[in-house]
C-alpha cells in the first residue's frame, strides 16, 4: 500500500506530465512576459506599441508552430518533439534576459511561440488521447490545470524578485531556469514509449464540417478576445492610480483562478454540453475584459483578474475537447488547426492593442473590442451545438 501511495497511476503520471509541460511552455514561456512587461517598459523605455509587437511576435511563432506541428510527419515521435520543444521554450525564455534590441526580443519570442505551439499540440494529442483510451478522461482537468499553476508560481516569483530589487533581466533568467526545471520533471513523468498521435482521418460529414468551421472561428475570436487583457493587465493596472495597490498580485490572482477553472468548466460542459459551456465561459470572460477598463479601481481589477483566470484555460480546454469530439481519429490535425486559429487571433490582439493605446492613451478601446469579440465567439459556438 505504501508503494502505491508513492507511485501515482500511469494515467495520473501522464496527466501530471502534460500539466508540467503546458505550464512550462504556456504558463511560463508565454505568460511570464505579462508580469515582466512593466519592468521592461520602464527599464528600456518601451512604448505600448513596441511591447505589443514583442507580444505579437510570440503569437506569430505560435501560429507557424501550430501549422507545422499539424503535419503528419511529426506525429510519429510525439514524445521526442514535445521534449525538444520544451527545451527550446526554456532556452528562448532565458535568452530574453541577455537581449537588448527590439528585433532580438521579437526573434526570441517568435522562436518561443513556435516551441509553445508544439508543446500544446503534442501534449494534448498524446495525453488526451491516452487518457481517453484508458477511460480516464476526467484527468484532463489535471492536464490543463498546469498553465494556471505555472502562472501563479511565476507571478509569485516575479513579485518576489521585484521586491528584492531585481531588474527585468534577472526576471527573465529566473523564468528560463524555472522552465528548464519543468522540462526535467516532464521527462521523468512521460512514458518512454508515448503513443503516436493518429495522422489521418476519414473525411468528416458535411454537417460536421460546417459545425467545425463555426467552432474554428469561435476559437480564433476567443484567442483575440482574451489576449489583450492577458498581455497587458499588469500594465493596465499600473495606469490607474486607484488600482495600483493590486499590481503586485493581480497576475497571481489570474493564475490561482485558472487552476480550478478547467475542472469547473469541464463539469459544466458535461451538464449543459461542451459548446454551450464554451459560449457561457466566453460571456463571463467578456465581463472581466470589460471590467478591466470600465472599473479602474482595485476591486474592478481584482474582478477582471478572477474572471479572466477563471475562464481562459477552461475555454481553451472546452474548445480542444469539442474539436476532438468532432474528429476523434485525427487529434494532431484538428488540434493543429484549432491552435492555428487561436494563434491568429492572439497575434492580432497585442499589436492592435499597442497601436490603439499609443493613439488613445490607454487600453480602453482595445479591451472593449476584445470583449465584443468574445461575445461573437459565444454566438458562433452556439450556432452549431449539435454538430
Amino acid at each position: 500500500m505504501a508503494e502505491g501511495l508513492r507511485s501515482p497511476s500511469p494515467a495520473l503520471r501522464l496527466a501530471l506530465a502534460g500539466a508540467i509541460a503546458q505550464g512550462a511552455a504556456i504558463g511560463v514561456g508565454r505568460f511570464v512576459f505579462t508580469p515582466i512587461l512593466p519592468a521592461m517598459m520602464a527599464g528600456l523605455k518601451l512604448g505600448a506599441g513596441e511591447a505589443g509587437w514583442i507580444a505579437s511576435a510570440n503569437f506569430a511563432g505560435y501560429l507557424l508552430g501550430a501549422l507545422i506541428a499539424a503535419r503528419p510527419v511529426f506525429a510519429r515521435a510525439p514524445r521526442a518533439w514535445l521534449l525538444f520543444a520544451l527545451v527550446v521554450s526554456a532556452a528562448s525564455t532565458f535568452a530574453m534576459g541577455a537581449a537588448r534590441a527590439l528585433s532580438v526580443f521579437m526573434l526570441l519570442r517568435f522562436v518561443g511561440g513556435i516551441a509553445s505551439a508544439f508543446v500544446i499540440v503534442f501534449a494534448s494529442a498524446v495525453v488526451l488521447g491516452e487518457l481517453a483510451r484508458q477511460g480516464r478522461s476526467g484527468l484532463s482537468a489535471v492536464h490543463f490545470a498546469g498553465v494556471g499553476g505555472a502562472v501563479a508560481i511565476s507571478a509569485a516569483m516575479i513579485s518576489a524578485l521585484a521586491a528584492l530589487g531585481a531588474d527585468w533581466r534577472g526576471m527573465w533568467f529566473a523564468g528560463g531556469a524555472l522552465s528548464l526545471f519543468a522540462v526535467l520533471a516532464a521527462a521523468m513523468l512521460l512514458p518512454r514509449t508515448a503513443p503516436a498521435a493518429a495522422a489521418s482521418a476519414p473525411p468528416p460529414a458535411p454537417e460536421r464540417r460546417r459545425g467545425g468551421l463555426s467552432l474554428l472561428l469561435a476559437y480564433g475570436l476567443f484567442g483575440f478576445g482574451y489576449v489583450v487583457t492577458a498581455t497587458f493587465i499588469v500594465a493596465i493596472v499600473r495606469t490607474y492610480p486607484a488600482a495600483r495597490p493590486v499590481q503586485p498580485f493581480v497576475w497571481l490572482l489570474v493564475g490561482l483562478s485558472a487552476v480550478p477553472s478547467v475542472g469547473l468548466w469541464t463539469m459544466i460542459g458535461e451538464r449543459i454540453g461542451v459548446r454551450t459551456a464554451f459560449a457561457l465561459a466566453c460571456g463571463v470572460e467578456a465581463l472581466g475584459v470589460a471590467a478591466s477598463v470600465l472599473s479602474p479601481t482595485a476591486a474592478g481589477e481584482v474582478l477582471a483578474a478572477v474572471l479572466l483566470g477563471g475562464t481562459y484555460m477552461g475555454i481553451t480546454a472546452l474548445g480542444l475537447v469539442a474539436a476532438r469530439q468532432a474528429e476523434p481519429h485525427n487529434p494532431s490535425g484538428v488540434l493543429g488547426r484549432m491552435t492555428a486559429a487561436f494563434a491568429l487571433g492572439q497575434m492580432v490582439g497585442p499589436a492592435l492593442a499597442g497601436a490603439l493605446a499609443e493613439r488613445t492613451g490607454g487600453f480602453g478601446a482595445a479591451s472593449l473590442i476584445a470583449a465584443g469579440a468574445l461575445i461573437v465567439s459565444a454566438a458562433l459556438a452556439l450556432s452549431r451545438r449539435g454538430a
